[in-house]
């Protein structure tokens, strides 16, 4: 049995992948098997987990039709062998030694899971990669120590991620936690998150970052304003399967919905104007049944959270106009704008006019340095005659 076995869900991400499986198979824990899942992926991306199983007997490769990361991920884990179980996206990578720490860690604590910090990054055209460092207990309470996530519903504010840690496997079939299988790749992976949170018993979170999560490719599920509403479905699927445990649907209910408030939000950043009209009066209804259903405590929402959620239940179509516009996407333009104004001015800088400038204006900068040398020496010597005289 491997220590532990890594999942990589994989479609269309040729320029991509190497670079992943290269920072897997490397990895300083060498006792670990790795399933590729191809989800019928139309480039190279096949052919390239061919050559790496072709090489590394610790591969094991599935080849199925294109049905959705939540179908992949539940294969993947289904032929996992490994004591613990790790996600890698296929167009991120991760360093040499992030397996093999965590999997001490959570051997030496008997962890149901251990998740750590991780790095979003984007890759300029020049190579230059831009690093932003995510801490995923904000409040910086829970770092470094085992804690009861069954019993501490707050933690649910952390990031929500799956593949900056490790899961016993063990925990996960006894729970069955499993992905939700919906078409695509949209947001399944907020189900299972949400799970090993709510019915693990003993779990870590450390502030070391290992993970690299790209935020740079445009295919990317969660740049698609195609899918909007598919976070709302993997919440209502959150909610049934917490509502079959009453008593931890009990703990988490207001905490499960704070998180859903949150990603509705988030989704709003990310659509398109056109869609927005309608996805704010079906935010608007599921807030208000989460209210009138009691899965609502205000008190965990902040001051402007709690003004915005009242002008969201009572006034949907005012908080469409003052609200859910002035949003759209006002980090992304920016972005775009400063990557289109750098692409230029690198290509100004690549130009042979630049060049011969940046020259003429160079020599006489050089000019200037020289003269200054000499003229030290001059005074120096002038100043060692004096001297002498």
């Amino acid at each position: 049995m491997a220590k532990v076995s890594i999942i990589v869900p994989a479609y269309n991400v040729e320029p991509y992948l190497v670079e992943c499986m290269e920072s897997i198979t490397n990895q300083t824990l060498s006792d670990i098997e790795i399933i590729c899942i191809n989800d019928g992926s139309t480039d190279g991306t096949l052919n390239i987990l061919k050559e790496y199983a072709a090489r590394d007997e610790r591969i094991i490769l599935v080849d199925k039709e294109n049905g959705g990361y939540g179908i992949g991920m539940n294969i993947g884990m289904s032929k996992a062998t490994g004591e613990y179980i790790g996600i890698v996206e296929p167009d991120d990578f991760v360093p040499v030694n992030m397996f093999g720490d965590l999997y001490k860690i959570a051997k030496e604590n008997d962890l149901d899971f251990v998740k750590a910090d991780f790095y979003r990054f984007e890759r300029a055209s020049n190579g230059d990669m831009f690093l932003t460092y995510n801490h995923l207990d904000r409040t910086n309470t829970y770092y470094n120590q085992v804690f009861n996530p069954s019993e501490t519903p707050e933690a649910i504010r952390f990031i929500m991620n799956t593949w900056s840690g490790i899961y016993k496997k063990s925990f996960l079939d006894e729970y069955n936690i499993r992905h939700n299988e919906t078409p695509g790749a949209s947001f399944q992976d907020n189900g299972f998150w949400f799970q090993t949170f709510a019915f693990a018993k003993r779990g870590m979170v450390i502030d070391k970052p290992y993970y690299m999560n790209r935020r740079d490719n445009p295919n990317s599920s969660v740049k698609n304003v195609q899918k909007i509403y598919c976070i709302n479905v993997e919440y209502d699927h959150i909610r049934d399967v917490l509502m079959e445990h009453p008593e931890t649907w009990e703990k988490f209910k207001t905490y499960y919905t704070l998180k859903r408030f949150h990603n509705s939000v988030a989704t709003l950043r990310r659509i398109s104007n056109e869609f927005k009209k309608d996805y704010v009066n079906r935010f608007s209804k599921e807030m208000k049944r989460a209210r009138d259903l009691g899965e609502m405590n205000e008190e965990l929402f902040t001051a402007a959270e709690r003004d915005n959620l009242h002008l969201l239940i009572s006034q949907p179509a005012v908080y469409y106009k003052v609200k859910a516009l002035p949003m759209n996407n006002g980090s992304s333009s920016f972005n775009n704008n400063f990557k289109q104004v750098k692409a230029e001015l690198d290509k100004i800088k690549r130009s042979k006019s630049y060049r011969i400038g940046r020259a003429i204006m160079y020599i006489p900068v050089r000019i200037k340095k020289l003269a200054k040398r000499v003229y030290r020496k001059i005074n120096k010597m002038r100043k060692g005659y004096q001297k002498n005289d």
